[in-house]
């Protein structure tokens, strides 16, 4: 077979991952039947690799091995070799991802995985070099081992294989546990999380440090419930820290994946959707906990600086999505690459006569003091990350300069140079659209809309929604990527559990009845498509998905959250809005089903601590009774915003609406008073008397 015609099979996929591929030397197959039945006819073992377009080690594995002649040779002789973009297909990643911990004792990307015929996995592994160094084996001895041990040892291997699925299956064996969902699993967590905070830098834990933005969401509604200020503490650190440091793209906006130092300055360089949506909502979260809290010793300047630094933050992650990462048709695009020209951040790095170049010598001066740029460099050849020793406060004190002076002067410059770095050669995008990643940008997007009084977020979020649900959905049935105005493949949990909180955040952004009816119909979906028939929680795959080794649950919170947990806090809300029990109900027995292993592991459960949180608290509803355009309304929401309230649905009775009370049943019997704006407030089924003034409304939140 000519390679043209080996790389048509990826050339012909959406996946930018898998058409970077599409002129290796490798007879790569696309995961498919193809493939699956030339194993199973020729019992050839299968060599999967998994990796995505981001991926610096899968790039650097592609050059050394795929492109390798030599070692394609190899591959094409003795393997049916697949390529999968973990991205378009988490469902096949989450399976061989642990078959690959059980095998090697750690994991990554690229995943490398050999498997039977039948998709059980004997060997696995993460990044090999083309020839052994530092303890790892060489790909080309390490692929004729494997086929010599398959064609040798058979026995061996099939047992191997068979113990490795077996285990994998029963990782997604729960029950339900028989004891009390309590607060003592909340202080568990909080006192785990303390233990391994970094006092100095936050964050959690050395190097390589992650953003962990779902612990920093649970430790401001622990500090919310208890009033603990170390909580707030160790989440306002952690922002203030990452968001000054390299960690950040000072001059662009928007958050690289983490920190290879634990000091937050040299980052591994990819930016991921996901990633700033978790983080663009941490940061509104704090700068609502500081800004509604008197001045405390546990924040830097009486929590002032912070709040406003932190909102700004936010705004500049919008800003730099809407900029950079938003397709012509609304939807929000995957990622970006660390490399370009060959070189991991090569595109964001600076030296100090570049940066004179652009702003002239006593400008330059000046930024690279404030931006930590100097002639040394502080990464490869000599280069500097730029980040923010201290504060613009502490620079402008002691440089002896106006504050405001330095942050116009700086911001004229961050702009400048902004413009000089589009000139570089940009990082690769990927840019397919996947649905549950869109959603956790809608709705950081709307809740964005609303802390920061900015429509065009709420604009740009309700675009998204629409794009994901005029193209990808199909005959009834979401679909989980999108790419070259095609939809593609079964849409998972994530994507329905994302969407749900997302059209949920997006009629609090708008106050349009109709996001309650999609958030219905997705919630309907989810549990029709994705629920256990034989007992509580969710599986992370469709009851009709593509026959694999296992069906699986997820285990914890990753990188994105769980669907279980986002579901988990979804739900709830959903209940809150249409009277339904069924999705409050069902809430609940998902968190009995993680009940024991959050309380053992609470480190990998930051998002479904926030559902738990939200359970033992409950769902408050307040109901504005007011015309869309009563100037009062403004202030009641300016009222509630200062709240500060995580577990607080808003809803609006707007007297013009007429068919608004059939989607959000919570509106019925809700009118203003005399003509008047009123808020009723309502908890557990119950609702108080209207309440007349926002000053009263404040003080019963």
């Amino acid at each position: 077979m000519t390679a043209e015609c080996r790389g048509n099979r990826l050339a012909r996929e959406n996946s930018p991952y898998l058409r970077q591929h599409a002129t290796n030397p490798v007879d790569w197959y696309p995961w498919g039947e193809e493939a699956l039945r030339r194993a199973r006819v020729e019992d050839r073992p299968i060599f999967l690799s998994i990796g995505y377009s981001s991926c610096h080690w899968c790039h650097v594995m592609e050059r050394e091995s795929f492109e390798n002649e030599r070692i394609a040779a190899i591959m094409n002789e003795r393997f049916v070799n697949i390529k999968v973009d973990r991205e378009e297909r988490p469902d096949l990643d989450e399976i061989y991802m642990a078959a690959t911990q059980m095998l090697s004792g750690q994991g990554g990307w690229p995943n490398s995985v050999f498997l039977t015929p039948d998709l059980k996995p004997f060997f696995a592994g993460t990044y090999f070099p083309p020839e052994s160094r530092h303890g790892r084996p060489g790909f080309d001895d390490l692929l004729i081992g494997v086929s010599d041990a398959y064609k040798g040892k058979k026995d061996d291997v099939v047992r191997v294989a068979q113990e490795v699925a077996g285990q994998i299956r029963r990782l997604s064996e729960m029950t339900p546990s028989p004891q009390a969902l309590t607060a003592s699993i909340l202080n568990r967590a909080f006192g785990d999380l303390a233990g391994r905070f970094d006092n100095g830098e936050g964050g959690f834990g050395g190097a390589p440090k992650f953003p962990h933005s779902m612990d920093v969401s649970f430790l401001l509604r622990y500090h919310r419930r208890t009033g603990n200020p170390e909580a707030l503490r160790m989440a306002v650190l952690s922002l203030e820290k990452m968001a000054r440091g390299g960690i950040c793209d000072q001059l662009g906006g928007g958050f690289h994946r983490y920190s290879v130092d634990a000091r937050w300055l040299v980052p591994h360089f990819e930016k991921m959707l996901y990633d700033n949506a978790l983080l663009a909502r941490a940061f509104l979260e704090a700068a609502r906990s500081i800004v509604q809290l008197p001045a405390s010793p546990a924040l830097p300047e009486g929590g002032a600086v912070p709040a406003a630094f932190f909102r700004e933050t936010a705004r500049d992650i919008f800003e730099w999505v809407l900029r950079e990462m938003t397709s012509p048709e609304g939807g929000f695009h995957s990622s970006l690459d660390a490399d370009s020209d060959g070189e991991e951040g090569k595109f964001y790095v600076w030296t100090p006569d570049e940066i004179a170049g652009i702003l002239g010598p006593q400008e330059a001066g000046l930024f690279c003091n404030v931006y930590g740029a100097t002639p040394g460099g502080n990464f490869e050849h000599g280069r500097s990350i730029l980040h923010l020793e201290r504060t613009l406060a502490r620079n402008a004190a002691d440089l002896r300069m106006d504050e405001g002076e330095l942050r116009l002067r700086m911001a004229s410059a961050r702009s400048r140079l902004l413009q000089a770095r589009a000139r570089r050669r940009r990082p690769g995008r990927d840019d397919k659209i996947l649905a549950d990643w869109n959603a956790l940008m809608i709705s950081a997007l709307a809740y964005g809309a609303r802390v920061l009084d900015e429509p065009r977020y709420a604009e740009a979020a309700a675009r998204a929604a629409r794009l994901v649900l005029d193209r990808m959905l199909r005959d009834g049935r979401l679909l989980h990527s999108y790419m070259d105005r095609q939809a593609r493949h079964p849409a998972y949990l994530t994507d329905h559990a994302f969407l749900v909180a997302a059209f949920l955040d997006l009629y609090e952004a708008t106050f349009d009845p109709a996001w309650v009816g999609e958030a219905r119909a997705m919630a309907g979906r989810m549990i029709n498509l994705f629920g256990d028939d034989r007992g509580a929680g969710f599986c992370f795959t469709a009851r009709d998905h593509e026959s694999l080794i296992a069906r699986t649950r997820e285990g914890n919170d990753g990188a994105v959250p769980a669907g279980v947990s986002v579901a988990a806090l979804a739900l709830p809300r959903l209940a809150a809005l249409t009277g339904d029990e069924t999705f409050l109900r069902k809430a609940e027995d998902t968190l009995r089903l993680y009940r024991d292993r959050i309380e053992r592991f609470p480190a990998a459960f930051g998002m479904m601590l926030c559902a738990l949180d939200q359970h033992l608290g409950g769902v408050r509803q307040v109901v504005l009774a007011a015309r869309r355009d009563d100037p009062a309304l403004r202030s009641f929401l300016q009222a509630l915003q200062d709240g500060a309230d995580p577990n607080l649905v808003v809803a609006l009775a707007d007297p013009c609406a007429a068919d608004a009370a059939r989607l959000v049943p919570l509106l019925a019997g809700k009118f203003p008073v005399d003509g008047r704006a009123v808020a009723y407030v309502c908890a557990g089924g119950t609702c108080r008397a209207p309440v007349l003034t926002p000053a009263e409304l404040r003080i019963r939140d």
